[in-house]
């Protein structure tokens, strides 16, 4: 686990860095706190979905996010570079992933149907049965906030409104080490900078 952060940190600062000097390099004009804050949050949010090299779920959704502003896009193929694995889906490609989502989405909604008509008519069966035997409420309201708290992490992880819940917990728990791994460097940073100023 150790190893994996310290190579995930090591990915991220180089390509951190890249960004930065994109930014400072492509502005013509004299940049005030607002911008350069933006400027280092956009570098810092390409840099840690490239870090991951499109090997997961949020780090493509992320960029792809970041490349709808016309913008962005230089800086994020600068970023990214020639040895990049993650290839820049083009409108047809987008497409066609949203439709396989969307495919797969009827095909659960179907299945949640047909579900649903066979738990009716066993619904009627437990009706006749003795009280002792009935499902128990604690049981549905754990999963109700089950569903409610995964309704929350996919609307905080970069393109978790298309996945399923359990694609969305590994994608989560992933997108929160990585993270971890930003702010980690940003402290290191900044805790470097002060004494470097104290002497």
């Amino acid at each position: 686990m150790h190893d994996y952060s310290s190579q995930l940190k090591k990915e991220f600062i180089k390509k951190w860095i890249k960004g930065l000097q994109t930014c400072c390099s492509s502005s013509k004009k004299q940049m005030n706190v607002m911008e350069r804050k933006k400027k280092i949050k956009l570098s810092a949010d390409i840099a840690l979905a490239s870090a991951k090299n499109g090997t997961t779920s949020w780090s493509r959704a992320l960029l792809s996010d970041i490349q709808k502003d016309e913008q962005n896009k230089p800086l994020v193929n600068n970023v990214l570079g020639p040895e990049s694995k993650f290839v820049v889906g083009t409108n047809s490609q987008i497409h066609s992933m949203v439709t396989k989502n969307y495919c797969h989405k009827r095909l659960i909604i179907r299945s949640k149907k047909v579900l649903k008509m066979r738990r009716s008519g066993a619904s009627k069966r437990m009706k006749k049965m003795e009280p002792g035997r009935r499902p128990n409420s604690a049981t549905c309201v754990a999963k109700r906030l089950v569903k409610k708290r995964t309704e929350v992490l996919k609307g905080l992880v970069p393109g978790g409104n298309s996945m399923d819940e359990i694609s969305i917990i590994k994608e989560a728990l992933d997108y929160i080490l990585c993270l971890r791994v930003q702010v980690d460097v940003m402290k290191d940073l900044v805790n470097n900078n002060a004494t470097s100023n104290v002497v």
